[in-house]
């Protein structure tokens, strides 16, 4: 008999997206810092390929397993996982000895409003 215990995964504190569109107002010291975060993880191209194949999988997540094909060895591909996960981008799930990806649907409506509208006006 194990006496081990399944603890829960502790996920990174998320950077929540919350700036106005850029046209309303002036972004704060804070707000420009949360989403400078963002888009500076989404400046390298592997990290945009990656979020991209989240993004656009199938029910809206994907296995580490099947996004890995972006040019780049395995723990690069982690690595940038990390700094999407750090930023707030992505959240993950391990099962069993995979790691699940997702895009949480709220950072890409904020990063959406922030530029949309600026775009529009």
């Amino acid at each position: 008999m194990s006496t081990a215990k399944v603890l829960p995964l502790l996920e990174p504190e998320a950077v929540a997206p919350c700036c106005p569109p850029l046209t309303e107002r002036p972004l704060t010291a804070e707000e420009a810092e949360r989403s400078a975060l963002m888009f500076k993880a989404l400046g390298d191209p592997v990290r945009l390929r990656l979020f991209s194949a989240i993004a656009s999988h199938e029910g809206g997540e994907a296995c580490v397993c099947d996004i890995s094909d972006v040019g780049v060895s395995q723990p690069t591909v982690s690595h940038h996982l990390k700094k999407l996960r750090e930023a707030g981008l992505l959240s993950s799930e391990r099962r069993g000895t995979w790691v699940y990806y997702r895009v949480e649907p709220s950072v890409i409506a904020a990063m959406g409003q922030l530029l949309i509208r600026a775009a529009a006006a």
